[in-house]
């Protein structure tokens, strides 16, 4: 590969804060997700054990919610100096709000005198009609012949004539214009006045921002300011809130009364770090860690705290066997052996989503398969299709749950699976976790069918959410099940525990549910690892692609996945390494790249290449590249809430959701994207928590996403947060020209070789074993 890249001797400009050191540790995502509070901590809580640290696994926390706010400093990528006044995000004002009650006013008051219009003319029929009067059309006309003939003007002839009507213009059907998708305000938009009012009151009485009042009423209901008085803690139910302004809250309401012991805080904190733990991925949490974390937090008896929240119902407590049944005793003198047991501790919510999920998979497994074709049909089927696509057509056919697992180049096997069973008849579908994924597939689809590239109905192609939300595919029978036969989903290991739970309920009886996705990227932004438990499990057969990646490029990531990072030949300079000394010179050579030896050496346009990073701060953060890149690529005053239009944008409409694309305009709506092929409008109210410059994005953002061109910074801050998932991730996300911005020396290959993806703790495994068929290919 090659070392040396193609610049030019142009002096880049400096992007702002590209010379100074990152204060802090590389920002990871954690710091950036909806669950971070105003000084940008939203990592994992401290000492909750290896399971709830501070986040090896850098970006989990941001793409499960985008966040607010940058760190508390105060300003975003991209932003000018003096457009605060410009920004368009901030909350309705009183005139903002009048003007909407005036509007609903005049529209009551429209449709009150239309009502009054109708009911005249209701009255007018009831009345004689005074003779040559009121009326109109062919009876006026009729009225004034006879007049005209009754006078001698017309002769009758002539006056009764009949006239030629014009001929009938023909209207085409009006085509539907596209709409655009107006992205859903957040909840707390929707809390009643008086209720928001009555807890801004205790906020400002407590010294706590009374910025928190409507999320406040979201997140408590009826009576939040109540309760609020009753249990200062329950402040933490707010998304963002730590621990330590909480305890200063509770201060100023309670006064000598409150104190570290109090039974309400112990609760309260054990309730915050299972949410948190949530955050970084994990579905419950072993009893010593949980208790452990509390200890930390100054919780003078941590056990009697997690025995009240389970006893408040605001926890639940499990005891997964970690070992199988020994065996029974032979005779009656011999004492049982005892079973050990783990003991967890987790959220109702997501307890909830892993029993039905497990629920769910184990009806898929245990049920017949719809009856199709027959058995020669699928046999044929599978002989006519290269080796692996031929065992993933062959499992299918036998078994309701497969398992597929391999690169980007498996999706072609996904594809032979579908035609096979188009062809015996069969209603199959596929979703991918993004819009890029779904429409790479259809491609795919379209070059074995004949049919011409696109999704919907042609290729039958959908992402997950439009899936589920019936925006897209099949739509759903009487009974509420998706309508289709066969079901494969790509970029299975993106799927959370709640996603995959409602996926698993959504599929009628006797359909295949193919679970399709590369082992090696990073999990889901949401709790739970569900490809992963399946496939430790082993409770259905598994069929690994043996389509290899084509390519260096190809060829860099096997290696990676495998724990190697080899060497690999590049004669078209297809992989580029960049050694960099600072973070000042990582930011100069990444926009150099971008803008000028990519596009000049490679022949690839800027608008195709995609940098990534592994957060979001310090000084080659995505919020600094994104800046640098802005500056050099469409610089811009930043009038729309720091955008500008055709700023390249990277929108979160959910958590864990990231499409991509560019402002258009921003006017009274909100801010005008268009995404995925289609119009998007975000009020202005949800721009500063959900839309970032995208330029630059971090693997967890670009997980099933592609691009021509890569290139990957790694920052010498970012070293102790590498791991081989996310270098696997970000190589993996190009197609034909990788660059990587080296300046972690011998970081990188550390942790490919021995920095494996960090645990997670679910229950799904145990819960399995109870759904497992008797009898299972492998």
């Amino acid at each position: 590969m090659s070392t040396e890249p193609e610049t030019t001797e142009e002096t880049e400009p400096e992007a702002p804060g590209a010379d100074s050191t990152a204060g802090d540790p590389q920002d990871t995502d954690a710091g950036d997700a909806g669950t971070r509070s105003g000084d940008g901590d939203g990592t994992a809580p401290e000492g909750a054990g290896p399971d709830v640290g501070t986040g090896t696994d850098t970006e989990a926390d941001a793409e499960a919610g985008e966040d607010g706010g940058d760190d508390g400093d105060g300003e975003d990528a991209g932003t000018a100096p003096g457009t605060e006044a410009a920004t368009g995000t901030e909350a309705p004002t009183e005139a903002e709000a009048a003007a909407q009650v005036s509007e609903a006013a005049a529209e009551l008051a429209a449709q009150r005198l239309e009502r009054e219009r109708i009911e005249r003319r209701k009255a007018e029929k009831q009345t004689p009609i005074e003779a040559g009067t009121k009326l109109s059309g062919t009876a006026a006309d009729l009225l004034a012949a006879v007049r005209a003939v009754e006078s001698g003007e017309k002769p009758a002839a002539t006056a009764f004539r009949e006239s030629t009507p014009p001929p009938r213009r023909v209207v085409e059907e009006p085509v539907p214009r596209p709409q655009p998708v107006t992205a859903q305000p957040a909840q707390p938009g929707a809390a009643a006045p008086e209720a928001v009012d009555a807890v801004r009151a205790v906020l400002t009485e407590g010294g706590a921002p009374e910025t928190l009042a409507a999320q406040v009423v979201a997140a408590l209901g009826e009576g939040a300011d109540s309760q609020l008085r009753e249990d200062p803690w329950q402040l933490l139910r707010v998304a963002g809130v730590r621990p330590e302004p909480a305890d200063g809250f509770a201060r100023a309401l309670l006064g000598a009364e409150c104190g570290p012991d109090d039974e309400r805080r112990g609760r309260a904190l054990t309730v915050w770090l299972l949410e948190q733990a949530a955050v970084a991925g994990h579905t419950a949490l072993d009893a010593p860690a949980l208790i452990s974390a509390l200890a930390q937090r100054a919780v003078p008896d941590p056990d009697a705290a997690v025995q009240a929240a389970l006893a408040e119902g605001d926890a639940l407590v499990f005891q997964d066997a970690l070992d199988p049944a020994p065996a029974a005793p032979q005779d009656d003198t011999e004492e049982p052996q005892e079973r050990p047991v783990r003991i967890l501790i987790g959220l109702e919510r997501y307890a909830l989503a892993e029993e039905s999920l497990s629920d769910g998979l184990g009806r898929i497994m245990n049920s017949v398969p719809k009856a199709d074709g027959s058995a020669a049909g699928w046999e044929e089927a599978a002989g006519a299709a290269p080796r692996s696509a031929g065992e993933l057509i062959r499992a299918a056919a036998a078994h309701g749950l497969v398992l597929h697992t391999g690169g980007d180049a498996s999706r072609s096997e996904v594809a032979a699976l579908l035609h096979a069973a188009r062809g015996l008849g069969l209603r199959g579908w596929a979703a991918a976790h993004t819009a890029d994924g779904r429409d790479r597939l259809a491609d795919l689809l379209a070059g074995h069918e004949q049919e011409a590239a696109g999704h919907g109905e042609a290729t039958r192609t959908a992402t997950v959410e439009g899936l589920l939300s019936g925006t897209e595919g099949p739509g759903r029978d009487a009974d509420g099940a998706l309508d289709l036969d066969v079901l494969v989903v790509l970029d299975a290991p993106q799927l959370d525990v709640e996603t995959a739970a409602v996926l698993a309920e959504s599929l009628p009886d006797g359909a295949r549910l193919v679970l399709s996705g590369d082992p090696g990227v990073l999990w889901s932004a949401g709790p739970g690892r569900v490809f992963a438990d399946l496939t430790a499990a082993r409770a259905c057969p598994q069929v690994a692609s043996r389509t290899p990646d084509p390519g260096p490029v190809g060829e860099l990531v096997s290696g990676v996945g495998i724990g190697e990072l080899n060497q690999v030949e590049a004669p078209g300079k297809e992989v580029v390494i960049v050694p960099v000394r600072d973070a000042g010179e990582a930011v100069h050579r990444t926009v150099q790249l971008v803008a000028d030896s990519v596009p000049r050496a490679i022949g690839i346009p800027t608008e195709q290449t995609q940098v990534i990073t592994p957060g979001h701060g310090g000084a080659v953060g995505t919020r600094a590249l994104n800046t640098a890149l802005k500056e050099r690529l469409n610089p811009g005053p930043g009038r729309f809430g720091g955008f500008d239009p055709d700023d390249r944008i990277a929108y979160s409409p959910t958590p864990g959701r990231v499409l991509q694309g560019r402002v258009v305009k921003a006017d009274a709506d909100g801010l005008h994207l268009e995404c995925a092929g289609g119009p998007v409008v975000v009020p202005k109210e949800r721009v500063e928590q959900t839309v970032r410059h995208g330029w630059a994005l971090t693997a967890h953002q670009a997980v099933g996403l592609r691009w021509p061109a890569t290139v990957v910074v790694l920052p010498g801050d970012a070293a102790a947060t590498l791991t081989r998932p996310w270098v696997y991730t970000a190589f993996g996300r190009a197609e034909r020209h990788l660059s990587v911005v080296h300046g972690v020396e011998q970081a990188l290959q550390h942790a490919v070789a021995e920095v494996p993806q960090k645990p997670r703790t679910t229950r799904l495994p145990a819960l399995l074993k109870a759904q497992t068929p008797a009898t299972t290919a492998g």
